[in-house]
């Protein structure tokens, strides 16, 4: 690659990490903010029991986890996959049911997060539409739509 052409890319990739979501959500202070609220919603809601009581009562790690991995995954600093590894959310989530109540309660307690939290409204709507993908995607239950469609047998 010629000197031109790698300025450019060099340029292009210091363009999209100054827009990013971590950016634009104020960064490691913004995640915490994102992340305290989430979890306030889960201890607060009545629709978000069930998913609350698949957590340790004590949420400290819980949360740092959490930080780390949005931090990474909005575009931050790679301090999750540094520690963990690959994300492998679904992997890492098997052990526990989630079904379609529980896949919709986390995506009611971070919506309300993301407003609570997001003042840019184009990012909130961004981050909900990846939010709801996730959340869909992280259903194992037998019904989950995404198994069915490719063939794939659910052990619950």
């Amino acid at each position: 690659m010629n000197d031109i052409a790698e300025q450019k890319r060099t340029e292009a990739e210091a363009q999209a990490a100054a827009e990013s979501p971590f950016v634009r959500i104020g960064g490691t202070a913004g995640i915490d903010r994102l992340v305290e609220a989430f979890y306030a919603r889960m201890d607060r809601l009545p629709e978000a029991r069930g998913i609350r009581a698949m957590h340790a009562p004590d949420l400290t790690v819980t949360k740092d986890v959490l930080k780390r991995y949005l931090g990474e995954w909005m575009g931050g600093p790679k301090l999750y996959s540094q520690e963990r590894g690959h994300p492998r959310l679904r992997m890492r989530h098997i052990r526990i049911r989630i079904g379609e109540a529980e896949s919709d309660a986390w995506l009611s307690c971070m919506g309300g997060a993301l407003e609570e939290v997001v003042a840019d409204e184009s990012l909130r709507e961004e981050l909900y539409a990846a939010f709801a993908k996730l959340a869909d995607w992280m259903r194992n239950d037998s019904g989950n739509p995404h198994d069915r469609q490719h063939g794939r047998q659910v052990l619950r």
